[in-house]
């Protein structure tokens, strides 16, 4: 079977937090340097009642006022409030925004169309964008996404939990930037959940390897481990769950 593969697009394949520091310091005229932390995966024990209440917990990172469930999580400025309001208001006003990030690793969407054609991948692209000016949010990704080499691609404005579209599609695997979205994953799916780690300043959330989430330091080395595993499976060799779990850094399946 064709493998399905989610992919996240901010963080992951677009520079919407490069984008959005210009727009800031257009904005305010003065340097709004990044703080280049992340907020930790819970603990174990977090984690089990996690599982055990069957629900999320949410994101405290959204814009002040606005939906939850609408917007993604805003980078860590060094702003207040007021301001961060200010810049998702005038980022709405922008027409296409979406359409004017550049792509983190130049190339890799494109060879990411040819291996999806080349191996029969079926992919959706899942993204928590509000709506700018312009076109939607969706027709604006679509279009970014031609724009660097992906014909016709399927994308998913989500709301909600990560884990429980990717139970809803199907999916076998999602790649995301976010530690807390592969957690989503993780605990309300079947899916496996592979994070992109470029932040080498920081340590890598300890809680990741225990629940089954792999690592890579870019899409470049996702599409390799991918294309590894799918030439795996393709030929039915034993153990492939094995392969899996090495290709991935990882010593045990996730727990169920």
């Amino acid at each position: 079977m064709a493998l399905r593969i989610g992919f996240d697009l901010d963080g992951v394949l677009a520079d919407m937090e490069g984008e959005l520091v210009r727009q800031a310091e257009i904005l305010f005229g003065e340097p709004m340097t990044r703080r280049l932390e992340e907020r930790p995966l819970p603990a174990a024990a977090d984690v089990d009642a996690r599982r055990a209440a069957g629900d999320a917990a949410p994101d405290p990172e959204a814009p002040p006022d606005a939906a939850q469930d609408s917007v993604p999580p805003l980078l860590k400025l060094k702003m207040t409030p007021r301001q961060q309001r200010r810049l998702w208001r005038h980022v709405e006003s922008i027409e296409n925004f979406w359409e004017t990030l550049a792509p983190i690793e130049p190339g890799v969407i494109e060879r990411l169309a040819r291996l999806t054609s080349a191996r029969r991948w079926e992919i959706i692209f899942l993204t928590k964008r509000p709506e700018s000016a312009g076109v939607t949010a969706q027709v604006q990704t679509q279009r970014w996404l031609e724009a660097h080499g992906f014909r016709m691609p399927s994308v998913y404005v989500v709301q909600g939990s990560r884990g429980r579209i990717a139970a809803a599609l199907a999916l076998d695997v999602v790649v995301d930037d976010r530690p807390e979205n592969c957690l989503d994953v993780a605990v309300d799916s079947k899916a496996r959940a592979i994070l992109v780690w470029r932040d080498r300043e920081n340590q890598l959330p300890a809680t990741a390897q225990r629940l089954g989430i792999g690592v890579v330091k870019s899409v470049a080395d996702c599409l390799d481990i991918l294309t590894q595993i799918d030439s795996a499976a393709a030929r039915e060799e034993p153990g492939v769950l094995n392969r899996v779990m090495r290709l991935l850094g990882l010593k045990e399946p996730a727990s169920a």
